[in-house]
């Protein structure tokens, strides 16, 4: 199982620059609105784009999807570990989380 991370944490990391975040979700909802930085890796895609966005399989790298119930980001953490990806976690609480607590977003495709 794929270890979670806090909002804080992920806030923090990308802060200083030290982490890939990855966004789960179809490319309408990551160009309506994104966190800082992150790259889209649509559930479907992630076997045929990884090797391309995440060349590093060593590089910190944190998914998420829209909310706690969408299961994008843990699927797509799972399948980024199986695809020999060693430090992989989850921001599970998601999109909707960070906006709630007034962070900053990003849009556009």
């Amino acid at each position: 199982m794929v270890q979670k991370i806090t909002r804080d944490e992920l806030q923090k990391k990308i802060d200083e620059g030290l982490v890939t975040v990855v966004e789960a979700l179809p490319l309408s909802y990551y160009a309506d609105k994104h966190l800082p930085g992150a790259l889209n890796l649509p559930l479907d895609q992630v076997d045929e784009l990884s090797p391309t966005l995440l060349p590093d399989k060593d590089a910190a790298i944190v998914t998420y999807c829209a909310d706690g119930p969408c299961p994008n980001s843990g699927i797509a953490a799972e399948r980024l570990v199986e695809l020999g990806y060693t430090d992989v976690r989850e921001y599970y609480e998601g999109k909707a989380d960070w906006v709630e607590a007034g962070l900053p977003t990003e849009s556009g495709a």
